[in-house]
């Protein structure tokens, strides 16, 4: 597991403040031949930095969030590319709804998707993972759905390392992803979390060109 909480400042400045904090944390695990992945548009400014500690490019691996039909803003799933969609069970089952239910969702979303693979990296596919350490980076974790997805992606790559990295997250996210990558490095992971942004002072929305300008 990684590390949380010791003098870390919030709320962070923006996301290449946290990132610059988050890079030394990341480069203190020792990786070997390793591969950020920034799930865009907020991880990438956190990754770009990340990135830059290390010596090594990084880029993006895409992620969609399901949302739940008639509801969209809350999310009973996600998607990365490369991977099939991962739902939380427990939430469609509270909810009285079936992953077939998401059929027409799951759609919408691999066609966004897809766009914005194109977008970001034209045809180039994915950096090679296998055998490598893959490191997962995200501005923040509030229910871990789209980093759930992507680690799936990673691992079934062939990574023969898994790490998530994140400035912020909420501390029962955190909790259950460290079953999903080897190591969770996170600055802080509040009991009490509401939204991502709540802790940045400076939380803009990034466009595809800020994307695309950072990598």
């Amino acid at each position: 597991m990684g590390s949380s909480g010791h003098g870390v400042r919030l709320p962070f400045t923006d996301r290449a403040e946290a990132g610059r904090a988050l890079a030394g944390r990341v480069a203190s695990l020792g990786l070997t031949d390793p591969v950020v992945l920034a799930l865009p548009r907020g991880g990438v400014p956190v990754a770009h930095e990340i990135a830059e500690r290390l010596g090594v490019p990084f880029d993006v691996l895409v992620t969609r969030k399901i949302g739940c039909p008639g509801q969209p803003e809350l999310g009973v799933g996600a998607i990365a590319e490369g991977g099939e969609p991962v739902c939380d069970a427990d939430l469609l089952r509270r909810l009285g709804l079936t992953e077939r239910d998401l059929d027409t969702t799951i759609r919408r979303e691999r066609a966004e998707l897809a766009r914005r693979v194109t977008a970001y990296r034209g045809d180039r596919a994915l950096p090679p993972i296998k055998g490598r350490d893959a490191v997962v980076v995200d501005d923040g974790l509030a229910t871990g759905g789209t980093a759930r997805a992507a680690l799936g992606t990673v691992r079934s790559e062939g990574a023969s390392r898994v790490v998530l990295a994140v400035p912020i997250g909420a501390a029962q996210t955190v909790l259950e992803l460290s079953a999903d990558a080897d190591d969770v490095v996170v600055l802080a992971a509040p009991s009490v979390f509401r939204a991502v942004g709540q802790w940045y002072t400076h939380f803009e929305q990034l466009t595809d060109a800020d994307v695309l300008a950072l990598l």
